[in-house]
This record gives C-alpha cells, structure tokens and sequence, in this order.
C-alpha cells in the first residue's frame, strides 16, 4: 500500500505539474481527482451497506452517522486544502497502513466470535479479561474503538490469538514486500 501510495502521489504530482506547464487543460487534472474521490467513496458506501445488512437494515444511528461523517470529512478537506493541517507524505501512507491493518485484525477476531457463538468453534473459547468496567463495548467510544480496531471488553483466547496472528502476519508480509520505489525517468 505504501508503494502504491507513493505511484499515486507520484501521478498525481505529474498531472498538476502538466496542467501547470499547458501540456494538459485543467479538465484532466479535474477529472483524476473526480475519480479518485469516486473510488474512495464507493469503499465508504460497501462499508455502510455491509453494516447494515449485518444490522438487518439500515437505521435512523446510521444515517446521523453518515451526515455527521460527511460533515466532518469536508472540515478535514477543508483544513487539509487550506494548509492548516499537514500531513507529511512519508508518515501518511505508514499511519494509513497500521490503520488497516489494525481493522483487518479486528474483522479477523470478530470473525472468530462469530464462529465461536455458532460452537463451530470451541478452542480457547474462555474470556481472557474483563475490561468491561473500563469501557464497556456498547459504549458510544467502545462501539468506535470497535468498529475501527476491534476492541472487545471481554475477548475469548482464540480472539486474542488470531488478533495477535493477523497483526504479526500482516507485519511480516509489509517488511517483505516493502521495497523503495523505483525512480522514473524525468521527462522533458
């Protein structure tokens, strides 16, 4: 990810560039990002629909939700374009990735959950701790430290196994696959 990351900014920069120097109309430049923002954003609506399909539907939480997501997602552009926050380039795509990675351990644990409620899954099946007198998981922040990293307060054995298992895979396959760039050649 931190690779193609650096492609696309890489692209990216290239197409402003020409559009400065006239060798493209701002059309082309308008057009990259127009289908850049559609990409991201279709992930967002998969995301949503998959939450409610898990729901049973769509709720009225969700939809405040989404508006509120919304709102605050144009403040950030907004502060992002205007320079009031920057977010160096080296650090955005390393931060991004843990990010992902901490969500996908997450998704892994709940899924081990969901195969322990339905007793296919019986290994390590005791709860480990307690932190349910900390935050509890129905909590507004616990339901979003849960959403995002896949915090429990009561998580089995075989939850904290495959949490840890995940993260440390993920880990070592970065390390391998992480390579620095190839340079390109400039053009004139």
């Amino acid at each position: 990810m931190s690779r193609r990351g650096r492609e696309l900014a890489a692209d990216m920069r290239a197409a402003g560039e020409a559009v400065v120097a006239g060798s493209k109309s701002l059309a082309a430049l308008a057009l990259v990002v127009t289908i850049a923002v559609l990409r991201e954003g279709s992930e967002v609506v998969l995301f949503l629909y998959g939450v409610a399909a898990a729901e049973g539907g769509a709720s009225l939480g969700m939809l405040i939700g989404g508006v509120i997501g919304l709102i605050l997602g144009a403040i950030v552009c907004l502060l992002t374009y205007l320079g009031l926050v920057t977010i160096p380039t080296r650090y955005l795509f390393g931060v991004t990735s843990t990010l992902i990675a901490l969500l996908a351990a997450g998704m892994a644990a709940q899924a081990i959950a969901f195969l322990q409620q339905a007793d296919i899954l019986t290994a390590f099946d005791q709860t480990v701790w307690d932190t349910s007198w900390i935050l509890r998981d129905e909590s507004l922040f616990g339901r979003a430290l849960h959403t995002l990293i896949g915090y429990v307060d009561q998580p089995t054995g075989m939850q904290v196994i495959v949490y840890a298992a995940t993260l440390g895979v993920i880990a070592v396959l970065m390390k391998l696959f992480a390579t620095s760039p190839t340079p390109r050649p400039q053009t004139a």
